[in-house]
């Protein structure tokens, strides 16, 4: 779950877009070349790390996402929901 709308601190291990396409490695440069390649920009602090996991390292505005191993479609947000708030029980 995230914990902001941005998601930035999201490390679950979703690895599938909103729409089911199966996310490409950060460490990858195929099908998709990124510039994706500092590990500052991941929770995990290493790209190798992150895997092929729903992440938000361009701090987008509308949450995690993920490039795709399908060659037709370049990136797609991921379905990550806010994590219940704590209530003390």
């Amino acid at each position: 779950c995230k914990i902001t709308a941005e998601g930035v601190e999201f490390t679950g291990t979703l690895s599938h877009t909103s729409s089911g396409l199966l996310c490409q490695r950060w460490d990858a440069q195929e099908p998709h070349k990124h510039s994706y390649n500092s590990s500052f920009r991941f929770p995990e602090l290493s790209v190798s790390l992150a895997e092929n996991y729903c992440r938000n390292p361009s701090n987008n505005a509308k949450g995690p996402w993920c490039l795709t191993t399908d060659a037709q479609t370049n990136w797609e947000y991921c379905d990550v929901s806010f994590c219940a708030p704590y209530t003390g029980k």
